[in-house]
């Protein structure tokens, strides 16, 4: 019985461009997909609402607060009227 380490490949130069062509068609095909599907999801908004950290006085967090819901648009609303937007 011969030992594995023994075994020696026979190189196949049939295998070797069959394996060669069959990357090259692998890569061919992932890379004209990728060119047909392009990149998934929308677009980003270039006018998207940036998130920040601001500190505020109490009285005015209040104040937007006690309006009810959309305060934090109607607080945005009066930071762009002041800034003059």
């Amino acid at each position: 019985m011969a030992l594995f380490h023994q075994i020696k490949r026979v190189a196949n130069p049939e295998d070797d461009l069959l394996r060669q062509q069959q990357r090259i068609s692998d890569h061919i095909r992932k890379s004209g997909a990728e060119a047909l599907l392009g990149k998934r999801g929308r677009k980003p908004d270039p006018n998207a609402k940036q998130l920040l950290t601001l500190r505020l006085d109490p009285q005015v967090i209040e104040y937007f607060r006690s309006t009810g819901e959309g305060w934090q648009t109607r607080m945005n609303e009066a930071l762009r009227k002041a800034a003059g937007l």
